[in-house]
């Protein structure tokens, strides 16, 4: 699956490529997370390493959005402050209507089984569990009934129907993240943060997984937000943002590959001539 720009889309990332972060004149397009002058400092004195320096940001409901940067650009950091795996230093996160930047631990560990799900490089699947088994464990956890029909829904979406009851090792890597990303939507979450998922796998099953990320938000709805380095899986989402030294640079709608390749390019010249200024 593909991603093209449009006859009438830009040509270039230099026409493409706009500010990141709220869009009051743009798109009305309901956001289901924000963050607003989100930092986040890790250790202290001389050693203190910035990772998020005063990022203001939306993610559209119903969008795959995807994150990318240079490495060491704050773009894991970023998901895991919106995901609630790493409490911010300062600054706020909102995540589908409640703000989870100063909940205890007891009250993320709850909002993660039901309201947020992950995908994430490595699979992290049960071994002991068939694919069935590990698709309805967040409700098992979270003891919670299973909608039949949603879990029919969502194991059609990602076809594995006749792996449902195959353990993990009898299955191929690209089924296995499938497995993964079932999971994470069986409990109908607000939204799926997805870090790095297509990184262990070959091109056919990268193909398979984000296609079943990107059919997901448009025939289920959901919405996820993803952090990936290759502009081929970048290309599967409906908006990019560029990070780079714990700051949102810009971002690009509808991109196709080639002119994500561009923006990163010209983002990573502007970092140097920054830096050598």
């Amino acid at each position: 699956m593909g991603r093209h720009a449009s006859p009438t889309a830009p040509t270039t990332a230099t026409e493409a490529l706009s500010p990141a972060g709220p869009r009051p004149d743009g798109p009305a397009l309901e956001p289901i997370a924000t963050a607003r002058e989100l930092v986040k400092v890790y250790g202290a004195g001389e050693t203190a390493v910035r990772a998020l320096d005063g990022v203001d940001v939306d993610f559209g409901r119903a969008q795959l959005t995807a994150i990318m940067g240079p490495s060491g650009s704050g773009k894991s950091t970023l998901m895991h402050c919106m995901a609630g795996l790493d409490t911010p230093t300062s600054g706020s996160v909102v995540v589908d209507g409640v703000e989870i930047s100063r909940m205890s631990q007891r009250q993320l560990t709850k909002l993660r089984r039901t309201r947020i799900g992950f995908v994430f490089q490595s699979y992290n699947l049960v071994p002991t569990l068939t694919a069935e088994e590990n698709i309805r464990l967040p409700l098992d956890i979270a003891r919670a009934p299973v909608d039949q029909e949603r879990f029919d829904t969502v194991v059609r979406a990602v076809g594995l129907e006749d792996r449902l009851h195959h353990r993990p090792t009898e299955l191929s890597g690209g089924q296995q993240q499938r497995v993964a990303a079932a999971r994470a939507l069986i409990a109908r979450p607000a939204v799926v943060f997805a870090d790095e998922p297509t990184g262990n796998l070959d091109s056919r099953s990268a193909a398979e997984v984000l296609g079943f990320l990107r059919s997901s938000v448009e025939d289920l709805g959901q919405s996820v937000v993803m952090v990936t380095h290759e502009p081929t899986a970048a290309a599967y989402a409906h908006r990019v943002l560029f990070l780079a030294d714990g700051r949102l640079e810009g971002e690009l709608l509808d991109p196709d590959a080639s002119t994500i390749l561009e923006a990163l390019g010209e983002l990573t010249d502007a970092r140097e001539s920054r830096r050598t200024a």
